[in-house]
């Protein structure tokens, strides 16, 4: 990662397809790896607290506290399934609207999954 940072050309300007929207430095990068570490991070976080919470619940060998430990845990794999989907269903239904609109596919692809950026300066795509 701190490779890919390294050879980012914070002088550069992206632009998101045809439209003109234009973005410097390393804006673009930032959001779709702050993206990537909340897809995989919370949700292995709300795992693994529920988990714990679940863990404790045991130990104490009480009815009552397992039974709680054991909603808390199930809520928290919801929780963390929805976190894990909700750029996903984010993607399906922006590519719905779009109405196959490369540029606003283009530009929402840029920011999300680091791809498809284009460098104004030379033309050229890049993917993070």
């Amino acid at each position: 990662m701190l490779q890919v940072l390294a050879n980012i050309d914070t002088n550069l300007t992206y632009t998101c397809g045809d439209i003109g929207i234009k973005f410097s430095g390393m804006l673009p990068y930032v959001v779709s790896m702050a993206i990537t570490i909340i897809k995989i991070v919370v949700p292995i976080l709300l795992i693994i607290f529920g988990m714990m919470d679940l863990a404790k619940a045991v130990m104490a060998q009480k009815e009552d506290e397992i039974k709680k430990g054991q909603q808390t845990f199930i809520k928290r794999i919801i929780a963390a399934v929805i976190v894990f989907f909700v750029i996903t269903i984010v993607q399906m239904i922006v590519s719905f609207i779009s109405n196959d609109n490369d540029d606003i596919t283009s530009c929402f692809n840029c920011f999300v999954n680091g791809k498809n950026c284009t460098v104004d300066n030379s033309g050229a795509k890049i993917d993070f």
